[in-house]
């Protein structure tokens, strides 16, 4: 029974031995199980489908696999609920300060997070036994690697020195040698892309089932890795980048080649919206690269819907009672999408004064990716926001608007829209869509100094962003709003420094409230002159940001929680920062 002992034992890293016990008692089938009976390809591949699933069942309110709980230390958005101590854990992270080592959130999503991977390996080891007549087996060990590099992916962008579990044999007692320095920053991203490099060759160009992911998606993620891993930290003593590395940059070009992705499909929307829709026509779009996929009318209850975004619903009064306003859109971020009289936006100045719907230009994206007073709710009427408690639980505290792309129609109620304990949605999460891309493609064109096409890239966004309007075409003549998006002059030089700001920007603009703000600006080096000018400003709008402030070779990580350190029998090392 070695076998099924050893992957069995490949609990949860995340609570080590305190609560290996409980792992076991929900992994494994009552009785004992033969290595015939574990070794067949009927086993296996339910395994593999129970891999999938911890993805959208592990997640919680608290700690959604989206991350964006911890995206509100981004200068993109407030904690929102109802005061600073409705979530007090995430409003500490929010202004950087009482981020301890022992605080519950960090931990949770460390311990979920491994738990996934746990189940991840222990598929990967029943696979692995399995003979020639598991016909899919190379393919599903591809899935499987392109799984576990995800998780290890969103646990490195968090606390960056981890502990990586890529042996499927490790016992009980190896897992008490593992140490979170093993490998350095450098390293460890190399470890991530060792697993999607091994997937990348496998894996196929369509899938049935949309939820597994094709090769694209996995060329998508291999090109984001190798952009973090460009922007080296290796410096033991902090968290500065040191170095950009031209041959990373060049493996984000070459994975982000265009005919790896048209070749097969994928696309741009024409409109953006079409990616946060909940109708089954607009999931697994062109965009779509790779999807968590939801789903309702499954023969639960509940169906298979996200909860992680349950507390993000704004509470609407005989609508959405119940709904707790959490991540609501900063006025920086407003302010953001302001354009001049070219189209362009304010690169240097956007946020000198705040976005004013009556007199100022607006990116069309504004509209799209953010609820705010005087327009309606969700395109929807029926539910016109103004400054009431509807739109802001805490009184106007983190101000009246309210995230759109995470949010559906309070018309689809029981439709698309469920209340559970929480609000809910069936709609996909998408994790990577062809429009990171381009920008990611665009990013390493800049940095390598070749501007004219990193603004040509630039561009195909900003000209998708211009036509998107569907849901917004009345928005001039029936409130007033002014939408102005152009792209930029194709003929004039621009500068490295000019292409990057084009970029950076285009990045926030696109991927607004998809939790990639703050990895992004760590990822560039930017945080603590971006951050500590955000809260400077915030300060003066709201008391939330009294003591605020970015420390440097600190804030950039979450500190390793204070429990996996003391369960770890001292292998894992605490971050730099005094924590």
């Amino acid at each position: 029974m070695k076998n099924i002992k050893n992957y069995i034992l490949a609990a949860s890293l995340g609570v080590m031995a305190a609560s290996c016990s409980d792992f076991l008692s929900e992994q494994v089938p009552q009785g004992t199980l033969s290595d015939e009976q574990v070794n067949t390809p009927e086993y296996a591949d339910k395994q593999v489908v129970s891999a999938y699933a911890i993805f959208a069942t592990s997640e919680d309110i608290n700690a959604s696999f989206s991350l964006w709980n911890y995206d509100v230390r981004s200068d993109d958005a407030y904690k929102g609920g109802s005061t600073t101590n409705d979530g007090d854990v995430f409003h500490q992270l929010e202004v950087e300060q009482g981020v301890l080592p022992t605080s519950w959130n960090l931990n949770d999503i460390w311990v979920r997070l491994y738990n996934s991977i746990s189940r991840v390996n222990a598929a990967m080891h029943a696979v692995e036994g399995c003979d020639a007549s598991f016909k899919q087996k190379e393919q599903r060990l591809a899935e499987l690697h392109f799984l576990r590099a995800y998780a290890h992916f969103q646990l490195k962008r968090l606390f960056k020195n981890i502990p990586f579990v890529i042996d499927t044999n490790l016992t009980y007692d190896d897992y008490s040698k593992i140490s979170n320095t093993e490998y350095s920053n450098d390293e460890g991203w190399g470890v991530i892309a060792k697993d999607l490099e091994y997937a990348y060759g496998i894996l196929p160009e369509t899938q049935t089932d949309k939820g597994r992911p094709t090769k694209a998606a996995c060329a998508a993620f291999l090109a984001k890795v190798y952009l973090y891993k460009a922007y080296h930290q290796d410096d033991a003593t902090s968290h500065q980048v040191t170095s950009i590395n031209e041959a990373e940059l060049d493996s984000v070009i070459k994975y982000t080649n265009p005919a790896l992705y048209t070749k097969v499909g994928y696309d741009l929307e024409k409109d953006i919206h079409n990616n946060f829709r909940p109708e089954e026509q607009f999931e697994n779009g062109c965009e779509s690269l790779w999807a968590i996929q939801y789903s309702r009318n499954d023969g639960t209850k509940y169906g298979s819907l996200n909860f992680g975004y349950g507390l993000i619903c704004p509470n609407i009064v005989n609508v959405t009672d119940g709904g707790c306003d959490f991540y609501k859109p900063s006025q920086n971020l407003v302010n953001a999408f302001r354009t001049d009289d070219k189209g362009y936006p304010l690169l240097d100045n956007f946020n000198a004064k705040n976005y004013d719907m009556a007199a100022d230009n607006a990116d069309p994206r504004l509209f799209l990716t953010v609820g705010m007073p005087g327009l309606p709710y969700m395109f929807n009427q029926n539910f016109m926001m103004d400054e009431s408690s509807n739109w802001s639980r805490s009184g106007g505290l983190y101000g009246y608007n309210v995230t759109l792309k995470h949010n559906v129609d309070p018309a689809l109620i029981d439709q698309y829209l469920i209340k559970g304990s929480f609000w809910a949605s069936s709609m996909n999460r998408i994790v990577f869509r062809y429009a990171d891309v381009i920008l990611m493609r665009a990013e390493a064109y800049a940095q390598k100094g070749d501007t004219k096409e990193a603004v040509n890239l630039v561009n195909d966004i900003r000209t998708r962003a211009a036509g998107s309007t569907q849901m917004i075409s009345n928005y001039p003549a029936r409130y007033g709003v002014k939408i102005y998006c152009k792209p930029y002059d194709k003929n004039t030089a621009y500068s490295k420094e000019q292409a990057l700001k084009m970029v950076k920007m285009e990045r926030r603009l696109e991927l607004a409230m998809e939790s990639e703000r703050f990895f992004d600006l760590v990822r560039w080096g930017d945080a603590e002159k971006v951050l500590n000018e955000y809260f400077n400003v915030e300060k003066g709008r709201c008391n939330v940001y009294d003591d605020a402030k970015f420390t440097a070779n600190k804030n950039e990580y979450l500190p390793i929680p204070h429990s996996q350190i003391a369960a770890s029998n001292d292998n894992y090392k605490q971050n730099i920062g005094n924590w």
